[in-house]
């Protein structure tokens, strides 16, 4: 059972992470919709399903663990659905052509990176374990290994003059971003089946 405190320090981080991760939403966004970057398109459309989710977490702060479970759930199929989009988008861009920018790509995936692992770090300080709490960190985790992604496939659009490593990136950011999804369904799941225990 957590304490006054500990649900007012989980809502003060989620809320921080929450605004971090808008912010990374706009940035990207428009920085990928600039560079014509399908990866960091991927990586920005996550952040908005990320803020979403940890909106959903700040909520289930408090609540009981059924309310919790739910909303772990719903932050999971965000993410499969999340994932899908992108997966259309990178197939597009392969039919129609795109001509990223590897700078912006690896200046943008650099301060995405530092971004993401600020929020991971201030959600590990959190004692408190459940799942909504596990869900918020697999985001954090899966967006800053996103961007070393992103990272790579910037220099080697570079490098190469091809378009291909920021789509095949784009792809992966989906898939890590599915399996993200898979997990935390399972632990709302597992959790719903513990509560009824």
């Amino acid at each position: 059972m957590s304490t006054p405190a500990a649900e007012r320090d989980q809502r003060r981080t989620l809320l921080w992470v929450l605004v971090l991760n808008a912010a990374l939403f706009v940035g990207l966004g428009l920085a990928g919709w600039l560079a014509d970057s399908s990866a960091l398109l991927a990586n920005a459309l996550d952040n908005a399903s990320d803020s979403v989710v940890y909106l959903i977490s700040f909520l289930a702060v408090g609540r009981s663990e059924t309310w919790k479970s739910r909303a772990a759930g719903a932050s999971g199929v965000l993410l499969l659905i999340f994932a899908a989009g992108v997966i259309a988008d990178v197939v597009r861009r392969w039919l129609t052509g795109a001509e990223p920018l590897g700078p912006t790509m690896m200046v943008m995936a650099v301060v995405a990176a530092g971004v993401n692992l600020w929020c991971l770090l201030l959600l590990k300080r959190i004692k408190v374990d459940d799942v909504n709490m596990r869900a918020a960190e697999t985001f954090s985790f899966n967006d800053f290994i996103s961007n070393g992604g992103i990272l790579v496939a910037g220099g080697l659009v570079l490098w190469l003059g091809r378009s291909w490593p920021d789509l095949v990136v784009g792809a992966l950011v989906a898939l890590i971003a599915a399996k993200g999804g898979f997990e935390i369904l399972e632990d709302a799941r597992k959790s719903r089946e513990e509560g009824t225990r």
